[in-house]
């Protein structure tokens, strides 16, 4: 009898997989590198690798429907005559009117005004309807200066100088021709129908130094009434922070790469940067080696969807939080009711991230008058206003579960890790032991 052994079944390369083939095959028929929106695709560490531990025998927990837990928070209370209030920790990220439809500003502006936060222009300038429909407005000064006016300035509650973004940490904006309009061009001062790159780095300084100066500038404009915020990608997260308290700023934002763009190069979404989770505790070691944490607020964003996830990088010593990607979707993008325009894009709703060409279904990353009609501004805030309730009272309820009556007094102790890179990272200990890698024994 004669035996045969059945054929090996063909094998797939792990390292060239279907999307790095398909690349290749991009790359080699267009001669282009791939531009897109969104954020990060790969999987990374992050706030899902922690849990909390609540109260039991060692803590007391306190009672949900009985005992307060304030979730207030101030911004700019180191230099600024005129700090910031805010009624709950989770602002919402710089977003432009160019890469967003003047629809969804506003509407960012109204759900902001409705939670008790504040908002952030982006690049490009102020819009009206931004100022006029939110309660605290952070102007954001880029290196491309787009729209900048000392009117302005002195029209925002606060002020933020961006030096990085965690999508692409030492990368320019970018706004593609086919979302330039009239009005954006002439917001910008620039050619409509003609792609727009901001400058990788500030024309008006060559580091801290000179930054400092700028502040002090900018602080005299308006009257030394405005905090003023530094916002870098996280990259070297210690030195970064460090460095801006010494320029002197009054917060520091610091974004992980997780955090979406309107556009850029898709070999920086993937490939540069560092995840939030491995960014928090060197820029909060940095704040407390100078004396000044919680002197000095630190805003973190990058990937933030739920209350979980603000109320674990409180623990970790952020002030606050930033939402961007989260609040787009709040407000209706990537909508499953759009399933079949998206289907026409050659993408699906939970998928779309072309954000950068203009033709979102939803309205929101687009300046198509058509598609922007879309979006009901108000509607759009209310939905946005209801997702920062939600993930406010999530955040609560777990602080409350660890017996804190502030989510300010939540600390790495209430936290374990799942995975060993995550307690590396988070500097907090592997879910049953006592080992953090890199700091204590086993």
């Amino acid at each position: 009898m004669t035996y045969h052994n059945p054929p090996t079944p063909p094998r797939r390369s792990a390292t060239f997989d279907d999307a790095a083939m398909a690349e290749i095959r991009r790359a080699a028929a267009t001669g282009i590198y791939d531009i897109r929106g969104g954020g990060t695709k790969r999987p990374l560490p992050h706030f899902d690798d922690l849990l909390f531990l609540g109260a039991s025998m060692s803590r007391y927990p306190l009672e949900g429907y009985r005992e307060r837990c304030d979730t207030s928070v101030t911004l700019g209370t180191r230099f600024a005559k005129t700090p910031i209030e805010l009624k709950i920790p989770v602002t919402i990220a710089g977003m432009s009117f160019g890469a967003l439809s003047g629809q969804a500003k506003e509407a960012l502006g109204r759900g902001a005004t409705l939670a008790g936060t504040s908002t952030t222009t982006g690049d490009g300038g102020m819009t009206n309807e931004e100022r006029s429909h939110s309660e605290r407005l952070v102007y954001q000064y880029l290196p491309s200066r787009y729209g900048m006016n000392p009117v302005d300035l002195r029209r925002a509650d606060a002020i933020e100088i961006v030096v990085g973004q965690g999508a692409k940490p030492g990368g320019g904006g970018m706004l593609l021709g086919q979302k330039i309009s009239d009005r954006v061009a002439g917001m910008r001062d620039l050619p409509k129908g003609i792609d727009q790159r901001s400058a990788c780095r500030h024309p008006d300084w060559t580091g801290p130094d000179d930054l400092e100066i700028k502040i002090l500038e900018l602080r005299e404009i308006t009257d030394w009434e405005k905090p003023i915020f530094i916002k870098v990608g996280g990259s070297r997260p210690y030195y970064d922070t460090a460095l801006a308290v010494k320029a002197g700023a009054d917060v520091v934002v610091l974004d992980g790469m997780q955090g979406g763009t309107a556009a850029t190069q898709d070999v920086f979404i993937e490939h540069v940067g560092q995840p939030i989770l491995a960014c928090i505790r060197p820029a909060v070691q940095a704040l407390q080696d100078l004396g000044l944490h919680r002197q000095v607020q630190l805003v973190v964003s990058g990937g933030i969807r739920s209350g979980a996830d603000v109320a674990k990088a409180l623990a970790l010593g952020a002030d606050a939080v930033s939402i961007g990607t989260a609040a787009l979707i709040a407000l209706g993008d990537n909508d499953p009711k759009w399933e079949a325009d998206y289907n026409a894009l050659g993408t699906t709703a939970g998928a779309y991230d072309d954000w950068h060409e203009g033709r979102d279904p939803a309205g929101i990353t687009t300046q198509d008058p058509a598609l922007a009609a879309r979006l009901d501004p108000v509607a759009a805030g209310r939905r946005l206003a209801n997702y920062l309730k939600v993930i406010t009272l999530e955040a609560q309820t777990i602080a409350r579960a660890c017996g804190h009556n502030h989510l300010h007094n939540l600390e790495p102790e209430d936290l374990v890790a799942l995975t060993i890179e995550a307690a590396a990272m988070a500097r907090v200990p592997l879910a049953g032991t006592s080992w953090i890698p890199g700091q204590t024994g086993l």
